[in-house]
């Protein structure tokens, strides 16, 4: 008698047998194909590869895709990354080569996909443990003893199936199996056969009582020993609360902006050269009249075809190349930057003009011709920079410490709750990013930071962050402006072209909202015309300093701030003031946020240079960009809410339905019950998510939410004085943060309004080069806390809380754990001091109505603290509370009508009863409860097991597929 067979521990030996073997059992598998390199079987080894993908004998893989050896035994494990990622390859283990190749597709790669091992002792039992995904950033992550980190997850019934089709297929008593989870179904992606758990008493008392009770019954079949397992402990342990006031923590949602990025630059030149004419023909621009070349393949011909014309140009005077070769050699020298193309930071447009140039731009007088040309628009910078790198991975590490949790073994460090959460599968969370390569790697950034991985961003960024511009989400769809917004840019043209001091009317005209940063600004500008003069005679002066240093021998071999030359720098600047005062002797306005760009950016990262009068610039310009860059969403409340309701509707419909969406508990992949302690309530999730995007987005989204009519001013104190603190927000720098916050009281009846509470928050970003008594002060991270001081009790905490919390007279602690760390390349190593927030307050009460505690809520001190990075990477400003005390029904109420105001069709069908409702879009019924959170997903024993579950976001997943 044997435990495990031993004739079918061969073929788990190589994984084309066990696949084979699942097949035929109707287990799930992930999309594979299996390369064979027998030279006696040519037909099976047809490899083709692309730049973004692999042909495996007819079959298409696209990047990502995992490569596996035929071995079991071979652990050289590779992921593949697509360019528009970064491209490139990460080993996932130690070893250096691998041979023959196993192809999976990306069906089981889409965001949060960690590969679970379930070990199983005969075909009933099954202890199931969760990890980390190496294939996030290659590192396994180990505890003390040199062991890799689990934590004990409960399988559903599906899963158990499974584990009783694997153990039995392979006759496998003791047999550990991954199981990977995508779009809620479960796949077997490899079988190990014998192996047992690593650390747990539990498990092994229960292997014991079961291989003991099957090795009796085979040898003394006589004595019918009954068969018995050991039951899985499925009581959830009370969790007391405090005298039952706690809220537990349902859903988070938080629109970024990006991290510090490189000043935007672009440069227009007309081409007519048959080579420019051939790519173009190449790449099927003749189609829409225009190409858009992003590829590093593509940007390579372009950087091919600039060289052969430089060469051509040096080599022969007469030749006839018309192109400017100052404007050639500055395509080559941008396309040649860093030594290699991302993929995600340059990029080439080429624009069919069937007669020519209509007009000759600001830098070029060429003579108009009418035959067919093409204009070349070459477009780089706006990438992100080592310090907005640092900044994203900062605030994402800090971010974790908004969740409750971290008890029992696995405490140890503030935001340790979170990490258990998405570890063992309580944490549904999905990051969204629009396709800006800035915004992309923000959001990998902070995802490395706020789940503590390690390694390059670019694994994280394919597996973590989904692109949300299939539907509108996060990017804007056209180039061109609304109406709305082109009539406001004219006013605000004609108010700031004027030659005299501003007016009570002006005020009147420019700033009908009152709001104090702007009328700030325009008491500072006084005469806008004399201010632009300022400014342009001091770029000048800049240009003319920066010239003077090319020249100097001593400048020679200075390096700026990521690589940046003299040269180009001279070029941004020398291009800004060409653009900034026109022919006509006028300004350009909409240059105005171009140049705060250019010196806030040179002012923070290459302040060594020391040039003269840049404090002043960078003065002069903010206080025309305070004015021109909010105001270009509109002037008036009513243009600034008809503007950002066309920037962020879809994403106002997307927020509504994370609020009123929950999982059903019958498909959740549970954490064990033991390693539950300090949990409410074990069996549920906490909803993530966060949406990255770019400034026009979080202008849109603040606008809705300060115009749209939330609360009433006049009615609401707290929300009085988030508004009079908004109107003293200028800019909404890098880093600009929107937190809504949903709780739920679990003893409060369901259909009650009480028991759903949303918080509100907001951060202004990064703090930027002024003195920090500049910039605005609100009342703080949940100010009802502080004003309830004098008559709060403290909470009672049962023991579990007490072991594992955080004690709010220690302030060290948080000094200790949140010390920033070192990204490279940062060149200045003189870390900032981290002085306490005066205005952090005891968190424990909610609000002036409200006296519901949160579990853990003195550990959120460390994250409101805002945190002091290194000289060129600067800190940001702490989350302030606007208001802490709405109803869900309230939020949601508020949010459909903002969707049904911009959509005529929604307005329609909901003012109508009668008339036939569209399936596309989506309505409210009205016998729903709104302010319940909806189950969406079916239960999966109400269909059939072969049946797909349908939920309203696989769509958004289908896209990594």
């Amino acid at each position: 008698f044997v435990i495990n067979d031993l004739d079918l521990q061969y073929f788990i030996q190589d994984r084309r047998e066990v696949y084979q073997i699942l097949k035929a059992e109707g287990i799930q598998l992930p999309r594979f194909a299996v390369l064979n390199r027998d030279p006696a079987r040519p037909e099976e080894c047809n490899l083709v590869e692309g730049e973004d993908h692999v042909e495996v004998n007819g079959e298409i893989f696209q990047k990502p895709f995992v490569e596996k050896p035929v071995s079991a035994e071979d652990h050289n494990v590779y992921i593949y990354y697509p360019t528009s990622a970064g491209g490139g390859s990460q080993r996932l283990f130690r070893k250096v080569r691998f041979f023959f190749g196993f192809c999976r597709g990306t069906a089981g790669y889409t965001s949060n996909m960690p590969v679970d091992t379930v070990y199983t002792v005969g075909p009933d039992y099954a202890h199931a443990e969760a990890r980390k995904s190496p294939a996030l950033d290659g590192k396994v992550e180990r505890d003390s003893e040199g062991k890799e980190v689990r934590y004990p997850v409960i399988l559903n019934a599906r899963e158990k199936l499974i584990a009783w089709k694997v153990c039995s297929a392979f006759k496998q008593t003791v047999c550990g199996f991954d199981l990977l989870r995508a779009s809620g179904q479960s796949y077997v992606c490899d079988v190990n056969g014998f192996s047992f758990v690593k650390n747990s008493m539990k498990y092994y008392d229960d292997c014991a009582k079961i291989l003991g009770n099957i090795i009796m019954r085979e040898l003394a079949p006589q004595f019918q020993i009954p068969w018995s397992i050991p039951l899985e402990a499925e009581d959830i342990p009370i969790v007391p609360t405090t005298s039952g006031t706690m809220m537990e923590l349902r859903c988070v949602i938080a629109v970024i902006r990006h991290g510090d990025r490189t000043p935007k630059q672009k440069m227009k030149m007309e081409v007519r050269h048959q080579r420019f004419f051939y790519l173009f023909e190449k790449c099927g621009g003749y189609k829409s009249g225009k190409l858009k070349l992003k590829k590093p393949k593509q940007l390579q011909e372009v950087l091919d075809i600039a060289r052969q014309l430089l060469l051509e140009l040096g080599q022969n005077n007469d030749s006839e190349i018309e192109e400017s070769k100052a404007k050639l050699e500055q395509l080559k020298t941008v396309l040649e930057m860093y030594g290699h193309f991302s993929g995600i930071n340059r990029k080439v447009q080429l624009i069919y003009l069937p007669h020519g140039c209509p007009k000759t731009s600001s830098e070029e007088e060429d003579v108009r011709r009418d035959d067919p040309s093409l204009l070349l628009v070459l477009k780089w910078g706006g990438e992100l920079t080592p310090a907005g790198r640092v900044q994203a991975e900062e605030l994402g590490r800090a971010f974790r410490c908004m969740y409750p949790g971290g008890q029992g073994d696995y405490a140890g460090f503030p935001g340790c709750g979170l990490l258990r959460l998405h570890s063992t599968y309580r944490h549904d969370l999905k990051i969204y990013a629009s396709d800006e390569g800035r915004v992309q790697m923000t959001a990998a950034a902070f995802a490395k930071g706020l789940l503590a991985l390690e390694g390059e961003l670019t694994p994280i960024l394919v597996q973590m962050v989904k692109s949300a511009n299939m539907n509108g989400l996060l990017d804007s769809d056209s180039d061109s402006l609304s109406s709305c917004q082109q009539k406001v840019k004219a006013r605000l043209h004609e108010i700031l072209q004027k030659d005299r001091d501003f007016t009570p009317e002006d005020y009147e005209k420019l700033a009908p909202t009152s709001s104090t940063s702007l009328v700030k600004s325009m008491q500072m500008i006084k005469i806008p015309v004399k201010t632009c003069d300022k400014v342009y005679s001091l770029i000048q002066n800049l240009t003319l300093q920066i010239r003077q240093r090319m020249e100097d021998p001593k400048s020679a071999d200075i390096q700026l701030y990521h690589s940046e030359t003299l040269e180009l720098m001279l070029r941004r600047w020398s291009k800004l003031e060409k653009d900034f005062k026109m022919k006509n002797g006028r300004y350009n306005i909409s240059k105005i946020p171009d140049i705060y760009d250019c010196i806030k950016y040179d002012v923070q990262h290459n302040s060594l240079l020391k040039l003269d009068n840049t404090m002043e610039i960078y003065r002069l310009s903010k206080a025309l960009a305070d004015i021109v860059i909010p105001q270009e969403y509109g002037i008036s409340q009513a243009e600034k809410l008809d503007i950002a309701k066309g920037y962020c509707t879809p994403l106002i419909r997307k927020i509504r339905s994370d609020l009123q969406r929950t999982q059903d508990d019958d498909t959740v992949n549970k954490l064990h019950p033991v390693y539950s302690r300090g949990v409410m309530s074990p069996e549920r999730h906490v909803r993530t998510r966060l949406y990255f995007t770019s400034e026009s987005h979080v202008h849109s989204l603040l606008s809705v939410l300060r115009y749209g009519a939330l609360c009433d001013e006049a009615k609401d104190e707290q929300w009085k004085r988030a508004m009079d603190y908004l109107k003293i927000v200028s800019e909404l720098n890098y880093m600009t943060q929107i937190v809504i916050m949903l709780y739920e009281d679990p003893n409060k009846d369901p259909s009650s309004e009480d028991r759903f509470h949303v918080e509100l928050h907001f951060s202004p970003g990064a703090k930027g080069c002024e003195e920090d008594k500049n910039l605005p002060s609100g009342f703080g991270y949940r100010p009802a806390s502080r004003e309830n001081e004098g008559s709060k009790k403290k909470p009672h905490n049962d023991n579990d809380e007490e072991a594992g919390g955080a004690k709010r007279d220690e302030p060290d602690r948080a000094h200790m754990m949140f010390r920033p760390m070192v990204s490279d390349p940062i060149y200045i190593h003189r870390k900032s001091p981290l002085p306490r927030s005066k205005k952090i307050g005891s968190v424990e009460v909610l609000s002036e109505n409200n006296s519901h505690s949160r579990p853990n809520s003195d550990i959120l001190v460390y994250f409101i603290e805002g945190f002091e990075l290194y000289s060129m990477v600067p800190s940001i400003c702490p989350l302030e509370t606007l208001h802490n005390s709405m109803s869900l029904k309230q939020v949601d109420d508020f949010l459909a009508s903002i969707a049904i105001s911009h959509d005529p069709v929604l307005e329609i069908s909901a003012s109508s009863p009668g008339t036939v409702k569209t399936s596309s879009v989506p309505t409210k019924k009205a016998p729903l409860n709104t302010y319940t959170p909806a189950k969406v997903l079916p239960c999966p024993f109400t269909q059939s097991l072969g049946k797909k579950m349908c939920s309203s976001e696989k769509s958004a997943s289908g896209m990594l597929h």
